[in-house]
C-alpha cells in the first residue's frame, strides 16, 4: 500500500536537467500497408516562416501510416497526370501553394489527389498570422490523414507533459504542438508540479502542484493565464481528471485518513467521495460516455485496475493478469483500455480491447500513458540514458516514435483533445 502511494504522489520526484530545446522526434518502426503518397513542395512556400509542405510530409511519415514519395514542386492549379502518378505508385497526390496577403497573414492552398478514381478527393484554404503556418500545415494534414484512412488525424492538437530539474529546483508545465515545437510554459515552481490534465474544450489544464508545500489541484486557463484552487483538503490532493462534459473533475484525496476517489464541480463545490474500500483507491479516469471511471486500487492486495459507476458503487475488477496493474486510462472511442503493468522486472505498457477482454504489450520502460485524441497512438514517459523523455507507440504496437531533448527529464504526458 505504502509503495503504490508513493508511486502515485511522487512520480515526478526524479533527478533531471531541464530542457534547453524543442522536443525532437526519431521514428523507431512503420506500419505496415503503408498508403502510398506523393508530396509535393508548395509553390511560393519560401515567403512563410514555416516549409507547409515539410511539416506536412513530417506529420504523415510520423503516423506510421503512408509511404511518402517526392513529387518536386506543385501548386494546386497545377495541372495533373493522373497516370504518370499512378504509374510511379503514389495512391494520392498532395499539391499547394503559399501566398502572402496585403495585411501579413499568409494564404496556404492544397488540394488532395486521388490517382486510381483520377478526381479530387479534397482541398482546403486557410489564412493565418505568421505564427500560425505551422497549425495550417498540421490541418492540412488532418485532412489527408482523414480522407484517406477515415480516421480524424491529431497533428494540430497539443500536449500537456512536466519537465523538470530537482536538482535546480525547476518545475515547469509545459505544452507544446504534437510533434514537438512550440513549446510554451505554462507554469513554473521551485517546487514539484504533476499529473497535468486537459479539459475536453482544450482551454484548460488541471494538475497538482506543491508550492505550498502539499499537493494541492489547479485549474489554469491557458489563454488568460488565470488559475484558481478547486481541491485543496485535508491530506492528499492528486490525480485530477476532467469528465467528458467538462463539468466535474475527479481526483484522489486523502481527506479522510486513506486515499479514496471523490468528484467535484470545476468551480470546486459539490464535491463526494465515491469509492469505498480498505485499501488505496486512486488514479481516477471517466470513461468516454461519463457513465463510468476507472481508477487503481490495492483492495485485492496488489494494485490493480478496477471500473465503477460514476456515481459510485459496486467497483469490478478490469486487469487479472500480473501482481501490479496501474494508470489506467481509457480511449477516446471507450473501446480500448491502457495502463502500466510490472512484469519480467519492468514496466510495460499494456493496451486492452475492453470488448474481448485481449491484452496486446506496446512497450517496456514506460510509466504514464495517454491517448491521442483520436485513440490511435499512446504517448508515455520512458527512461533511458539516465533520463526520462517521451515516446508514442500506436494502438497495435507496430509504429513507435521517440521524442527527445537534449537534455531534461520530459514526464507525465498529457495528449490534449481535438480543438474545435
Amino acid at each position: 500500500m505504502k509503495k503504490l502511494h508513493y508511486l502515485i504522489l511522487s512520480a515526478s520526484l526524479l533527478t533531471g536537467a531541464s530542457a534547453q530545446a524543442q522536443l525532437k522526434i526519431e521514428i523507431a518502426g512503420y506500419g505496415n500497408n503503408q498508403i502510398p503518397i506523393a508530396i509535393a513542395a508548395f509553390a511560393d512556400e519560401g515567403v512563410a516562416p514555416a516549409q507547409v509542405s515539410a511539416i506536412i510530409r513530417a506529420d504523415l511519415e510520423r503516423s506510421g501510416v503512408f509511404k511518402i514519395i517526392d513529387a518536386g514542386t506543385l501548386s494546386d492549379t497545377s495541372s495533373i497526370d493522373y497516370g504518370s502518378w499512378k504509374s510511379r505508385g503514389a495512391d494520392a497526390l498532395v499539391v499547394g501553394s503559399v501566398q502572402k496577403l496585403a495585411d501579413g497573414r499568409f494564404e496556404v492552398r492544397y488540394k488532395l489527389h486521388d490517382t486510381i478514381k483520377t478526381s479530387q478527393l479534397s482541398g482546403m484554404t486557410q489564412s493565418a498570422q505568421p505564427k500560425y503556418t505551422r497549425l495550417s500545415a498540421h490541418k492540412i494534414a488532418d485532412d489527408i490523414y482523414e480522407k484517406l484512412t477515415g480516421s480524424r488525424g491529431a497533428f494540430s492538437t497539443r500536449v500537456a507533459y512536466v519537465n523538470e530539474n530537482r536538482g535546480a529546483r525547476d518545475y515547469r508545465l509545459e505544452i507544446a504542438d504534437a510533434d514537438g515545437e512550440g513549446v510554451q510554459v505554462a507554469v513554473r515552481s521551485n517546487e514539484p508540479i504533476i499529473s497535468p490534465s486537459w479539459s475536453p474544450d482544450g482551454g484548460k489544464v488541471a494538475y497538482v502542484s506543491f508550492e505550498k508545500r502539499k499537493p494541492i489541484i489547479y485549474v489554469q486557463d491557458l489563454v488568460t493565464g488565470a488559475r484558481k484552487i478547486v481541491v485543496n483538503e485535508k491530506g492528499s490532493n492528486s490525480a485530477p481528471s476532467w469528465s467528458p462534459d467538462g463539468t466535474r473533475l475527479t481526483m484522489a484525496l486523502s481527506k479522510d485518513g486513506h486515499t479514496q476517489v471523490y468528484v467535484v464541480g470545476i468551480d470546486g463545490s459539490g464535491l463526494r467521495r465515491v469509492s469505498n474500500s480498505n485499501g488505496i483507491d486512486t488514479e481516477p479516469q471517466f470513461s468516454a460516455d461519463g457513465q463510468t471511471i476507472y481508477f487503481t486500487s490495492d483492495r485485492s492486495g496488489g494494485p490493480q485496475i478496477y471500473k465503477m459507476p460514476a456515481a459510485g458503487g459496486n467497483a469490478q475488477r478490469v486487469t487479472f493478469n500480473g501482481s501490479y496493474n496501474i494508470s489506467p486510462r481509457v480511449s477516446s472511442d471507450g473501446k480500448t483500455l491502457a495502463w502500466v503493468s510490472q512484469r519480467d522486472g519492468g514496466y510495460s505498457l499494456y493496451a486492452m480491447d475492453l470488448a474481448s477482454g485481449q491484452e496486446l504489450r506496446l512497450a517496456d520502460a514506460a510509466t504514464e500513458p495517454s491517448f491521442s485524441p483520436n485513440g490511435k497512438y499512446i504517448m508515455y514517459a520512458t527512461k533511458g540514458g539516465g533520463r526520462t523523455s517521451l515516446a508514442v507507440v500506436s494502438v497495435d504496437g507496430r509504429v513507435k516514435q521517440r521524442l527527445t531533448t537534449q537534455a531534461g527529464n520530459i514526464r507525465e504526458p498529457n495528449w490534449g483533445p481535438f480543438m474545435k
